[in-house]
């Protein structure tokens, strides 16, 4: 039941409350969908054997492999025990048989799979202020760099482009304050700052071109199935606020590109966001009214989008109310918190009078899960306690000579591999300061030359202080009288302030008495 797509499901496990299988229909796949569970409970697997559905049914699927184990989709699966008794149980041991998926490989950072970049310009003044946790002011000043760089033609490629005009916005604060609003050159500092913080983490290796074409993550492989899309988010994990623009800037490019098909036969794409806490946490209320809008208009595109983590509650309600298709493995009660979550996850799932959904979840087992999935005209099935079919390609992740092998026969392969530095606001805004700078050097030059000129032409301009006459008569008074002179001078000037000091008649006498017999020793 699970290698082709002859009942227009995606197989998922069977329930033996029910007697029945579980099965996600692709008609009804675009409604959106979540995994949810505890650490360990098997919300990976549950992931893998929906992108092995979907791929069968010739869905593209994209994914985010946060611990490495997704990349096993590319391998083959090696028969093991557990998995083989856990087919029979469920009644899948005559479909059931070991295959490889076709994958293409992708990292932000171009280690483990095809570089992806976009430019800093398609990414947009919003979703940039998110990734760099700026302010509200500070965001207004962000938007105004966008705008400015839009009016003057200068492409933002990537992050010199932006800090060539953050520093541009910063030398003419006072003069665009007049245009687009007040400019503070505290936060064109704090912007700049912020920017620093993310080149650190490496948000270079995303922006810049060759940009993507999101139309890559909607191949198909020779044969019909679709490509699953495996991004390696092990080390984009450690910077989560580029984790989280990057898959949202996907979807905004998704329900940008993409043209309105209504609800079609099966999805277009198949987009799994896992740890999607990530993507809610602390945002402001402008992105997640964005979330909640792309997540509500985009399954009109034929674009299915699954969230996982490890609580609903992690999801907030406006964008949960949109999610139709739900997986929920075990959670654990320990504290009070707990309690209400557990609880909190049960009023999720329409009701079954055989069972008791709040105990339940709190029981499964791994490779357990209760399973409500969209039927007839999209209402919620009753939840069923599902045992979990085993995957058919590797459980566990490939090796780096397996994914070596993978990426060089990729469909992708050599699309996005070089980087291209084409002129932009960096080249252009830095040849206008070489101008500048050539144009004053000019001019510079100019003045020097006109003052060598006038001096060729025994013309000199005169001295601060002088008449401009030159003399070249000698002094007729002699060398020694003219010392006696000054030395006169500084008595007097000496005797004066003495006088001046003592201010009594007698004082001035006494002076002038002592000024005569020094005046008449020489």
């Amino acid at each position: 039941m699970t290698g082709q797509d002859t009942t227009g499901t995606v197989y998922i496990g069977h329930s033996e409350l029910s007697s029945s299988d579980e099965a996600l229909t692709l008609r009804l796949a675009n409604r959106h969908g979540l995994i949810t569970g505890a650490t360990g409970t098997g919300k990976t697997v549950s992931l893998q054997i929906l992108a092995e559905g979907f791929s069968a049914a010739g869905v593209p699927v994209f994914c985010s492999d946060i611990k490495g184990d997704l990349s096993g989709l590319g391998i083959a699966g090696t028969p093991k025990d557990f998995l083989t008794a856990r087919a029979e149980k469920i009644g899948f041991a005559d479909d059931y048989r070991m295959e490889a998926f076709p994958v293409i490989f992708w990292d932000l950072f171009g280690e483990q799979g095809h570089p992806v970049r976009t430019t800093v310009s398609e990414i947009g003044p919003l979703l940039l202020a998110r990734l760099l946790d700026l302010n509200e002011t500070q965001e207004g000043v962000l938007t105004i760099v966008f705008q400015l760089a839009d009016d003057e033609g200068l492409l933002l490629l990537d992050l010199k482009d932006l800090r060539a005009m953050l520093a541009l916005v910063g030398e003419r604060a006072s003069e665009l304050s007049k245009t687009y609003g007040n400019v503070s050159p505290a936060s064109v500092g704090a912007i700049q700052r912020r920017l620093l913080v993310l080149e650190r983490q490496g948000a270079t290796h995303f922006f810049g071109e060759p940009a993507l074409d999101i139309r890559d993550f909607m191949r198909k492989a020779h044969d019909g199935r679709g490509m699953i899309n495996i991004l390696a988010a092990d080390k984009l994990m450690m910077a989560p606020q580029l984790y989280s623009i990057f898959l949202l800037w996907m979807l905004s490019e998704l329900f940008e590109e993409l043209p309105e098909i209504g609800d079609p036969d099966k999805p277009q794409l198949v987009f799994f966001f896992d740890e999607a806490h990530l993507l809610f946490k602390d945002a402001p209320k402008a992105l997640l009214e964005r979330i909640e809008q792309v997540v509500r208009l985009i399954r009109s595109k034929g674009v299915g989008v699954y969230f996982v983590t490890q609580n609903p509650a992690d999801v907030p309600e406006t964008v949960l109310s949109q999610l139709g298709n739900r997986i929920q493995h075990a959670l654990r009660a320990f504290t009070p918190r707990d309690q209400r979550a557990v609880r909190a996850a049960a009023e999720t799932f329409r009701p079954n009078p055989d069972l008791d959904t709040e105990q339940v979840i709190t029981e499964l087992g791994v490779g357990e899960a209760l399973v409500s999935t969209l039927e007839g005209k999209g209402v919620p099935s009753m939840v069923q306690r599902t045992l979990i079919r085993p995957p058919s390609s590797r459980l566990g992740p490939a090796t780096e000579s397996e994914r070596r092998n993978l990426i060089q026969t990729s469909p992708a392969f050599g699309l996005y591999d070089r980087v291209r530095d084409r002129t932009s606001a960096f080249e252009i805004l830095a040849e206008r300061s070489a101008e500048k700078l050539r144009q004053e050097e000019a001019q510079q030059e100019r003045e020097e030359k006109a003052t060598s000129n006038r001096t060729r032409s025994g013309f000199e301009l005169p001295k601060f202080g002088s008449s401009g006459r030159k003399t070249t008569r000698k002094s007729s008074v002699p060398t020694t009288r003219k010392r006696s002179s000054r030395t006169d001078s500084a008595l007097d000037t000496g005797m004066k302030a003495i006088a001046r000091t003592l201010g009594s008649s007698l004082g001035k006498a006494l002076v002038r008495g002592i000024l005569g017999s020094i005046k008449r020793g020489f």
